[in-house]
């Protein structure tokens, strides 16, 4: 697994009093945060977190223990992770050793269900304790022809072993779809993943470009560009981007 960032990150955070530094164990991400969460901070704070669940780890673990509340509100970008990890990926958000006025706050679910430990030893004990790893198929595609083809057949086999025959044709559509947006788009390495749960099948595609992808509507610009992705927003029950530390990640979310 490829983890977004390592050591002390500098960004909106930082620039607002407020620092993280990242590591792995047991395949969860924990990040550490400290100084002082008001709102002018949020907005770094969350983009650094995305960009942890875009990396798919088997839970983010955020150890609040050296970080100060300024602002209530400004939990709010608790929320919005916990919400975005409840939609895709689907890792579990722990929140980790908060102090005695934010712990309180989060026991009263003002900011929603949020997960709490008393600090990051217990988190991933729990996790590994009841984590069970789902099925998957990772594979790099060079950007060049032939890449879209060869994400279909490994879609197609993916549905054969999992028996899921009648996403045998969805599937093939959203993957040739997002493959061929990367190599045109990107022009960089591209990661291919699907993962099956309990009720839907996940795809992630993943490349070294920053820009978002775009949709367009029929008739507007050229005929092809952007229309890829309406066929994949007619198909998938959810998509949506992204940011990666070196890139994005585009994910889609099929019913089983």
């Amino acid at each position: 697994m490829k983890f977004a960032q390592t050591g002390c990150t500098e960004g909106d955070g930082m620039a607002a009093g407020l620092s993280w530094t990242t590591s792995e164990r047991a395949g969860c991400m924990i990040v550490v945060v400290r100084g002082r969460l008001d709102l002018a901070a949020t907005r770094g704070l969350r983009g650094m977190l995305q960009k942890c669940l875009a990396e798919q780890p088997a839970a983010l673990l955020a150890d609040l223990s050296g970080m100060s509340l300024g602002q209530e509100t400004a939990l709010s970008v608790f929320t919005a992770i916990h919400q975005q990890a409840a939609v895709w990926p689907g890792t579990p958000v722990v929140f980790c050793a908060p102090r005695p006025e934010m712990a309180d706050l989060l026991a009263r679910q003002r900011y929603g269900p949020l997960r709490t430990c008393a600090d990051v030893d217990e988190a991933v004990r729990e996790v590994t304790r009841h984590g069970v790893v789902p099925p998957m198929i990772i594979d790099q595609l060079v950007p060049m022809t032939g890449a879209a083809r060869h994400a279909r057949d490994l879609a197609t086999e993916a549905c054969v072993r999992w028996e899921l025959p009648d996403l045998i044709g969805p599937v093939g559509v959203v993957v040739t779809e997002l493959v061929s947006n990367a190599v045109e788009h990107a022009n960089t390495m591209i990661t291919l993943r699907l993962t099956l749960l309990r009720r839907y099948l996940h795809v992630a595609v993943r490349d070294g470009s920053v820009a978002p992808p775009e949709t367009r509507l029929p008739g507007v610009g050229s005929v092809d560009r952007g229309r890829g992705l309406l066929l994949v927003d007619s198909l998938a029950v959810n998509w949506g981007w992204l940011p990666t530390s070196d890139g994005k990640v585009v994910w889609t979310i099929l019913a089983l």
